[in-house]
């Protein structure tokens, strides 16, 4: 009977199956999956169950997902897509979650916080323009509570207190001309994601496969967007560059850094620190890069070259950060030529997509085993993709596992 209503070993139909995975990798955890299911289907699939089915078949996407990168590297790849996008933008960020160790028997054992990688690769609708569209800065940027707010968002960043609380206005008030409304300059298309626990390099060819499967590379527009992390760069050296993707850090991160640089200089002035944030920042928006280049190699000169054991909030390593930033990455921030080309200047977008990730798989009571983790990943990443993926991936040939022997390719 079983057979011939295509039921797995456990007892479950290929369609509730296919739904405890998709829930397994969408809810917050898998006991809330489970009670999901519940509620949506009148089913009883325990959080352990559910745990074990969206595992298994994670790890089979996964595995699948190397086979292709495989491909890729022996230049044997089939491209989904033949058709080139006009624009498309790669951005590429990292997050973290907790693993403990394997083979440990139950509970946590040698627990430790472990870096993710995440990449975002969507195609544009823009507008290529002769004059700079956006010659100001946003508004946004220039209100001084805003700002504040968007630095403190920025991991990286470490503004002292004291710098920051004041009982004065760091700014005068000022009156901005209301922008007649425009249209969108920019609009994303379709997402994929890409998510995996393993290391830079084995993640950007994962990033260059999905890039090549779809088309990406032949985009008439093609832009590479990040913050300044050491190895969001080695993946565009190594996969992106040479496809002559026009690389851009990330302004939201740079907007941190000079900020914080700004009222490091002029840690007892709050309104002297505003107005050199705001130099700095109208000039980087303008692409005058030699100008902020120089301003802060004259303002780590004036408060000095931080000690080797300087603590991180000391105004003098903050200035110093600052100046590395941009001379690391001077050459990617020549914002009016990729607002005139109709590129993106901030991975917001990707930001986004991480907390919507670290959402399933971080949490401080949540320690994944690594495989477990690499495999949630690969589901969640799967549901988040506005292409066909799950479709594609429902419709593979598997492994039979415990839940039968082809319920992927009829639950399709």
């Amino acid at each position: 009977m079983d057979q011939t209503l295509q039921l797995s070993s456990s007892r479950r139909s290929p369609e509730v199956l296919k739904r405890a995975v998709e829930q397994g990798g969408n809810s917050t955890s898998f006991k809330q999956a489970s009670q999901q299911l519940q509620r949506l289907l009148n089913v009883e699939i325990g959080a352990k169950e559910t745990q074990r089915l969206t595992e298994q078949t994670g790890q089979q996407w996964s595995a699948a997902r190397d086979a292709q990168v495989e491909q890729f590297k022996q230049d044997k790849l089939e491209r989904l897509h033949a058709q080139a996008p006009q624009a498309t933008v790669v951005m590429v960020d990292g997050g973290r979650n907790q693993i403990r160790a394997d083979a440990a028997g139950p509970g946590v054992h040698e627990p430790g916080w472990r870096e993710v990688k995440y990449a975002s690769l969507a195609t544009l609708a823009s507008r290529v323009t002769t004059i700079d569209p956006l010659p100001e800065p946003p508004s946004k940027l220039l209100h001084p509570e805003r700002v504040k707010k968007i630095v403190e968002q920025m991991h990286d960043q470490h503004v002292p207190v004291r710098q920051q609380a004041t009982s004065k206005p760091t700014a005068p008030a000022r009156k901005h001309k209301r922008r007649k409304p425009f249209k969108k300059r920019i609009t994303r298309l379709i997402t994929t994601f890409v998510a995996s626990m393993q290391n830079s390099e084995q993640f950007g060819y994962m990033v260059a496969t999905e890039a090549f499967l779809r088309s990406l590379d032949r985009a008439e527009r093609r832009a590479y967007v990040c913050d300044g992390l050491p190895y969001n760069w080695s993946i565009f050296e190594e996969h992106f560059r040479a496809w002559d993707f026009v690389p851009i850090l990330d302004f939201l991160h740079l907007v941190g850094y000079l900020y914080a640089a700004a009222h490091a200089l002029e840690d007892s002035q709050a309104w002297r620190a505003w107005q050199c944030y705001e130099r700095w920042l109208r000039w980087a928006w303008s692409g005058e890069r030699q100008a902020l280049l120089s301003a802060l190699q004259a303002a780590s000169a004036k408060v000095g070259l931080p000690p080797k054991n300087a603590a991180e909030q000391d105004r003098r390593a903050i200035v110093a950060r600052a100046l590395d930033y941009v001379a690391n990455n001077y050459d990617r921030i020549d914002y009016p030529r990729y607002r005139k080309l109709g590129l993106p200047c901030s991975s917001a977008p990707m930001e986004s997509a991480v907390k919507q990730f670290s959402r399933r798989v971080k949490g401080t009571e949540k320690f994944w085993l690594q495989d477990g983790a690499e495999a949630v990943l690969q589901v969640r990443a799967a549901c988040l993709s506005q292409d066909d993926r799950l479709e594609r991936l429902w419709a593979r040939p598997v492994v039979p596992h415990a839940y039968g022997s082809n319920w992927m390719r009829i639950a399709s």
